[in-house]
C-alpha cells in the first residue's frame, strides 16, 4: 500500500513504500528473485531553511481563499498525524544533503535517455520481472503494458479495449520547460496545447462507469482547459480537485505558500467521471515527499481504486513516466524510470 496515514481528508503517501511492494521478489532468472526498490537517496527531500530566508515573507493575508483552505487542511493533518510516523520518514530518507540529490537526479535522467519509439510490451505474470530490452536491464510489474510513442497515436492502436481508471499526467505548455528546452533539447520533452491534450481519442478507451484523473499545474487556464475544453470532449463529467502537497522529509512544505499565481506547494489532481462510480469527496490533499526524479508523480491507485466498482480495474495511464501494475502505459518515456540504475537490492 501506498498510503501509511489517512485522517481528516488528508492521505499520507510514501512513494518508495509501494515501489517495494511492487518488486518484492522479482524474477532475475529462472531460479532467482530478488527484490528491489527505488534508490532511497531519491527521496532525501531536506528543508533548507537559509534559502527560504532570503525570500522575501509573503504575507498570509495575500493568500488566494483556495490557498488558505489547502494550508488549513495541511497544518491540522500535520498536528493530527503521529510523531512516530514523522520519525520514521526521517529517519528513511534523511541521506544526502539536496546538492548532492539534484546532481544524482541529474546524473540518472541523462544516463537513462533512450529511444524506444513504436516499442511495445508488457507483462502477463502475477510477479514482476527484470528483462533485457536494447542491451538494458529493466524492471517490469506485474499484469503490465507499456507502448512508447505519440500518446494520441498509441491510443488509437488500444482502440477496442476498455479501462475503469484512466490517470494522466499531460506535459503542459508553461514557460520553464520552454526555457529548459532552448538550454538543453535533451533535458526536456515536448509540450501540448489544450486542444491537442483534448483530441486525444480517450473517450474510445473509457469503460462505461470510469474515473478519471488528470494532474493539473495551477496555470487558471490549464485548469480551464481540463474543465471546458478536455473533459468535455472527452465525454467526462467534472466531479471534483483533489491535490497533491509536496513536503520534505519532516513534513515540512517543500516551498512556501504564495499569494496569486506564484509557486505553490502543491499541485492539481482534477477528477471526472462517465457512469457510475462511488461518491468521491472534494479537496482531498495528498501528502508525500517527491521523488528527485523529474516529472515523476506519486502513485495514485491505492487511493482511486476504492472509488470504481469494478472488482479487478483496469487502468491506462497517458503520458507515463514509469509503469505500474495492472495498469497500460502509454508515453514516449514509458520505460525512463524502470532503469535498473535507478533501483536498488533490499530485503
Amino acid at each position: 500500500m501506498a498510503v501509511i496515514y489517512k485522517k481528516s481528508g488528508c492521505y499520507l503517501i510514501d512513494h518508495r513504500e509501494f515501489i517495494t511492494n511492487v518488486y518484492k521478489k522479482t524474477t532475475v532468472t529462472e531460479s532467482e528473485t530478488i527484490s528491489f526498490s527505488l534508490l532511497s537517496q531519491l527521496f532525501s527531500i531536506l528543508n533548507i531553511v537559509h534559502n527560504q530566508n532570503r525570500k522575501r515573507p509573503r504575507n498570509s493575508d495575500n493568500l488566494h481563499e483556495e490557498t488558505m483552505k489547502i494550508k488549513a487542511a495541511y497544518e491540522k493533518f500535520l498536528h493530527e498525524i503521529p510523531s512516530d510516523i514523522k520519525n520514521n520518514l526521517v529517519d528513511k530518507y534523511k541521506l544526502l544533503d539536496t546538492s548532492d540529490v539534484r546532481d544524482l537526479s541529474k546524473k540518472l535522467f541523462e544516463s537513462t535517455l533512450f529511444d524506444f519509439m513504436g516499442m511495445k510490451g508488457g507483462n502477463n505474470a502475477e510477479t514482476s520481472l527484470k528483462c533485457r530490452i536494447k542491451e538494458n536491464d529493466f524492471l517490469i510489474p506485474p499484469n503490465s503494458r507499456f507502448y512508447c510513442g505519440c500518446v494520441k497515436e498509441q491510443c488509437l492502436k488500444l482502440d477496442g479495449n476498455k479501462f475503469d481508471i484512466v490517470v494522466a499526467d499531460p506535459p503542459w505548455w508553461n514557460k520553464y520547460i520552454r526555457r529548459l528546452k532552448n538550454a538543453n533539447e535533451k533535458l526536456s520533452y515536448s509540450m501540448m496545447y489544450n486542444e491537442d491534450i483534448a483530441a486525444i481519442p480517450v473517450q474510445n478507451l473509457i469503460s462505461g462507469n470510469c474515473l478519471i484523473a488528470v494532474w493539473c499545474t495551477n496555470a487558471p487556464s490549464n485548469v480551464a482547459a481540463v474543465k471546458n475544453i478536455i473533459f468535455p470532449k472527452w465525454g467526462v463529467e467534472y466531479v471534483g480537485t483533489w491535490y497533491w502537497m509536496k513536503v520534505t522529509v519532516d513534513l515540512q512544505p517543500l516551498c512556501s505558500f504564495g499569494s496569486g499565481c506564484k509557486k505553490q506547494p502543491y499541485e492539481r489532481i482534477i477528477l471526472g467521471k462517465v457512469g457510475d462510480i462511488n461518491d468521491i469527496p472534494d479537496d482531498q490533499v495528498v501528502v508525500s515527499v517527491p521523488s528527485a526524479l523529474h516529472s515523476q508523480k506519486p502513485p495514485l491507485l491505492d487511493i482511486l481504486t476504492p472509488f470504481v466498482k469494478t472488482e479487478n480495474p483496469q487502468t491506462l495511464e497517458l503520458f507515463a513516466r514509469y509503469l505500474l501494475p495492472n495498469t497500460t502505459s502509454v508515453g514516449y518515456e514509458t520505460l525512463k524510470w524502470q532503469h535498473e540504475s535507478l533501483y536498488e537490492e533490499v530485503t
